[in-house]
């Protein structure tokens, strides 16, 4: 019989696994949830315990919904991660403080001091809060004692293969995003790591994409009912995770989260910089994403809702504000929106950055104001595509979309006529696990390679075409949306410096 293999998706909030075989058909699966905090202002902290924990039980759930045979079929497991996020730990991998995450904001005044553009060469990422390297320099500031006392510096990833076979080993696809990588030799820098004062004994051994790290401790076997060996197969991070479960593996075709931050790229097979893309190592060995990132996506229309809707929902889905929205004309009547509730990341990548809606007028109600956050987010990225291909000079044919918002059909619509492109959805719920599941089945006899494996499990859906007439009508508020950034720029830095000395809270 064929094999099977389990992939595991760790992100902010919760821990997937799903058990997949080589059509990417999802024989079980199981979900994990476990907690976040937010100690101050800007700073998001876990558990990294909780990492591990919820990791092992979401497997042994979806474990035991498996018949004996079809446990005997398992052969791989891989585990994609949020990125960005990392633990200090001690020799036994005991957490020696709360880990970090990727959304903590406490940098800020590291991104300026350490942030350039010799880091962005090397690493792949532009001088923001969001990579490692600015918050272990936080660290370097204010918690120096922890930070030399830590037997290693590790990723989720690196965290998760200790628990799992017991070696400090990372992928190169998954430590890229601490941002001390010289990713275009897949090797840490050490430039950078004198930047940030950390050894590189204090990190974990790094290994290529898509291969095979170790057996899984028998203990852990044990634990899930599983009798025969398994082998931890390197991941990478769970955006390019989702290129991979989307089948997305061509520079022609872009890839298209619409979850709480919107994430797009396209894989490259060189090595290569610009200011609205950073860059990723790809799960398929030897190649890069190049990604678009915007933090303030599904999140920001939530926050409309919550904040300014219907309060009986909570911030869920209003299909009464839908149908309104709708029903406005596209453009609302010149209204631009920047949309940088949670900072600007591409193009321009400004950590105090704040949104703006400009031209409101007494005409406007709640779903111009609705529509037109809708539109400043899809005309950011329209915008934000366009240059990456300009930028490769490859012309993007299609866009594999993803996340919950694409099942919002005024969203959706909105995103394809400011793309302009066809739009496709991917059928499967667990994108980034499947992404996961692509490496893990590359190792089996079922493909040849991750590329053959992705195209081969990929699942696709429905595809919505750009209405041409409001692509043109996008295509001229665009326009006015892009020269809002520059000629805010100052307001908002002194706005900035105004909260500093006023907070608000």
């Amino acid at each position: 019989m064929s094999n099977l293999v389990i992939a595991v998706d760790s992100s902010t909030t919760s821990t997937k696994a799903i058990i997949v075989d080589s059509a990417g058909s999802v024989l079980s699966q199981a979900k994990v949830e476990f907690a976040m905090s937010t100690p101050r202002v800007d700073f998001y902290e876990q558990d990294p315990r909780d990492w591990w924990k919820s990791t092992n039980e979401a497997v042994g759930q979806a474990v035991a919904q498996l018949s004996d045979t079809d446990r005997g079929r398992i052969k791989y497991l891989c585990a994609t991660i949020q990125r960005q996020s990392f633990a200090l730990v001690d020799s036994e991998g005991t957490p020696l403080r709360p880990g970090i995450l990727w959304l903590d904001g406490r940098a800020a005044e590291q991104v300026k001091k350490i942030g350039s553009r010799r880091v962005h060469e090397l690493s792949g990422f532009q001088p923001d809060t969001t990579p490692s390297i600015y918050k272990i320099a936080w660290l370097k500031d204010h918690e120096p004692e922890k930070l030399a006392a830590a037997h290693k510096v590790v990723g989720v990833h690196g965290y998760l293969t200790h628990a799992l076979t017991g070696q400090w080993v990372d992928s190169v696809a998954t430590a890229d995003s601490l941002g001390f990588l010289d990713s275009a030799k897949l090797d840490y820098s050490a430039e950078l790591l004198d930047l940030i004062g950390i050894k590189r004994e204090q990190l974990a051994d790094l290994v290529p994409a898509a291969s095979i790290i170790a057996p899984i401790k028998k203990s852990v076997l044990d634990d899930w009912g599983i009798k025969q060996s398994i082998e931890l197969v390197a991941a990478c991070g769970d955006g390019q995770a989702a290129a991979l479960g989307a089948g997305a593996i061509g520079m022609e075709e872009a890839y298209l989260n619409m979850g709480t931050a919107l994430v797009a790229g396209v894989h490259s097979p060189r090595y290569q910089i610009a200011d609205v893309f950073r860059t990723d190592v790809a799960g398929i060995p030897g190649q890069y994403v190049l990604e678009i990132v915007q933090n303030s996506g599904a999140h920001l229309a939530g926050w409309f809702r919550s904040e300014l809707g219907n309060p009986e929902l909570e911030g869920r889905p209003d299909p009464e504000l839908d149908k309104a929205a709708s029903e406005v004309a596209t453009g609302c009547g010149g209204l631009v929106t920047m949309p940088y509730w949670n900072a600007v990341q591409s193009p321009f990548w400004d950590p105090i950055a704040h949104g703006a809606i400009i031209g409101l007028a007494g005409a406007y109600g709640r779903a111009e104001i609705y529509r037109t956050i809708l539109e400043g987010i899809s005309l950011t990225m329209a915008t934000n595509l366009h240059a990456l291909a300009e930028t490769t000079g490859v012309p993007l044919q299609s866009v594999r979309v993803m996340g919950g918002g694409q099942r919002s059909p005024l969203w959706r619509a909105i995103m394809t006529d400011c793309i302009g492109l066809p739009l496709t959805s991917c059928d499967t719920e667990e994108i980034s696990a499947m992404g996961a599941a692509v490496m893990a089945m590359a190792q089996t006899d079922a493909y040849d390679s991750v590329e053959e494996a992705s195209k081969g499990m990929a699942a696709l859906g429905d595809t919505s075409d750009p209405n041409l007439k409001n692509h043109e009508i996008y295509l001229e508020l665009a326009e006015l949306q892009n020269e809002a950034y520059p000629a805010l720029k100052a307001i908002m830095d002194r706005q900035y410096q105004f909260s500093l000395r006023h907070p608000l809270h």
